[in-house]
């Protein structure tokens, strides 16, 4: 293990995260509200610390596998951690474990919170906890990559420890070009977002908080009752549709960029996402049409949640909780399957759904053709049998942290409703889940003990697990003896 990399690469996160403070400090000073201290205070502890750790120089200049799963594990911890300062010194909130949970679902574009006012929050803290949408979206590291030559030999690593989906794609041969043709696509549709919404008639200050949880998909508001708190149909036709645009491959967008039209139009994952969000809408638009004042308030209603839902972005425009049976159960659905890989949205990706349902079908077609050879194929390419196991493990893993956290909040004897989905909501980074962490709710009444589980599932379910399972893995950290 290079330690000394390892800890360089995590103090230029830190680093980075102080000058990315400069923007709600600037924030703060415009609007007042007395919060600039906090973000003094956590700039100059953050920028000092990460500098003590950017310093040393390590005397091996490899950078392998493991240490950049190991980078990517502790970089989002660290984030979060130090993330959580501003909050802190603020004074708004009760706990330091508090503030970890709101700044760890902020990174990871969770989206859940604690607080039972957000209204009252300053505007700098409320620009922070939206804009840490906007740097967990992409991946600190993939900025890290674009912005620091210095790590490029290695950055393959780092882009693979903290890229969601089965395979990551380089699309142009130099990494950290892909990082930087990545974050144009990503600034450039959060602008036009934030144009939009102007449009629509939103202050700018909410124009842009708004943009950033959409383009993170991350679900923040400075609204206590969320998007529904507008009662602007503009505004909520307008997220929809970016909310949708969000939980695309940023690689089709570049393909669209490049003319390949043909490579867009006919990506599978893309047209099973599109047509589980629209099969989805119909049915739910179909099921709660009695709760509304006709069809097209329940079609605005069931568009703008199962859009919010299946790009784990979280936003709500009225409380599906009070909905049938069915459509709920088609939203919790679709926290677990999540849009697509390579977008900045959570879940599992539908794109290892689609690799099991294929594999299962060449494992029956092999009980009746025992003599055929097939293979599990994507947009006319093999899958390898080592990413059709990967993705099993996946599964695996998934579930089982989903039952021994659940096992572990269960102590504190909510409902098993709200328990459970507040686990899936946390494991797939969608924020609201049923019951009492549903769109009106929040996750306050949990204990610390249960705020660090739910903690642990948003940074493990934000690196699909791997790059934190491995800092629990004892012989990572042995150091080899050289005979």
């Amino acid at each position: 293990m290079n330690y000394r990399l390892i800890f360089k690469l995590i103090g230029n996160v830190l680093r980075i995260e102080a000058l990315f403070m400069l923007f709600p400090l600037l924030v703060s000073f415009i609007y007042g509200g007395g919060d600039h201290p906090a973000f003094l205070w956590s700039i100059l502890i953050s920028a000092a610390v990460g500098t003590i750790l950017a310093k040393l120089n390590p005397k091996d200049k490899n950078f392998r596998a493991k240490d950049a799963f190991v980078v990517a594990g502790f970089s989002w911890i660290f984030l979060s951690l130090f993330g959580a300062l501003p909050f802190y010194f603020s004074g708004y909130f009760n706990s330091f474990v508090d503030c970890v949970f709101e700044s760890i679902s902020g990174f990871t574009t969770t989206g859940s919170s604690i607080l039972t006012n957000v209204e009252v929050l300053p505007k700098g803290i409320l620009f922070w906890r939206s804009f840490s949408h906007w740097i967990g979206g992409m991946g600190i590291q993939m900025f890290m990559i674009a912005v620091m030559p210095s790590i490029n030999a290695s950055s393959v690593n780092l882009l693979r420890a903290e890229s969601t989906g089965p395979a990551p794609d380089k699309i142009v041969p130099r990494i950290q070009e892909t990082a930087k043709i990545m974050y144009m696509i990503y600034f450039a549709m959060t602008v036009i977002l934030v144009v939009f919404l102007k449009i629509a008639g939103l202050p700018i200050f909410d124009s842009m908080l708004n943009a950033f949880s959409v383009a993170g998909t991350g679900g923040f508001s400075n609204m206590n009752a969320s998007i529904g708190g507008y009662n602007n149909i503009a505004a909520e036709i307008i997220m929809t549709v970016f909310m949708f645009l969000f939980g695309i491959s940023f690689s089709l967008y570049f393909a669209l960029l490049g003319r390949k039209f043909e490579k867009f139009i006919k990506d599978t994952e893309l047209k099973i996402y599109f047509g589980v969000v629209i099969v989805s809408i119909l049915i739910i638009t179909i099921n709660i049409s009695g709760l509304y004042n006709g069809i097209w308030e329940a079609l605005r209603h069931s568009s703008f949640q199962v859009s919010s839902i299946i790009s784990t972005t979280g936003f709500a425009t009225t409380d599906f909780n009070l909905w049938p049976t069915l459509s709920k159960s088609i939203l919790v659905f679709l926290m677990f399957t999540g849009c697509c890989a390579g977008s900045t949205g959570g879940g599992m990706k539908l794109i290892r759904f689609i690799i099991l349902f294929k594999a299962a079908k060449v494992e029956l077609d092999k009980i009746f053709h025992p003599g055929s050879v097939k293979a599990v194929s994507i947009n006319g390419k093999k899958i390898s049998n080592d990413i059709v196991f990967k993705t099993s493990l996946f599964f695996f893993i998934y579930f089982a942290i989903f039952f021994v956290s659940l096992l572990l909040i269960s102590i504190d004897n909510k409902d098993i409703v709200s328990s459970a989905t507040a686990v899936i909501a946390s494991l797939s980074n969608v924020g609201p889940g049923l019951g009492t962490v549903g769109p009106t709710g929040n996750y306050a009444a949990f204990s610390s003990f249960s705020k660090i589980v739910f903690s642990f599932c948003m940074i493990a379910g934000r690196l699909e697990f791997f790059p934190v399972l491995v800092l629990f893995t004892p012989h990572v950290w042995k150091r080899r003896v050289i005979k």
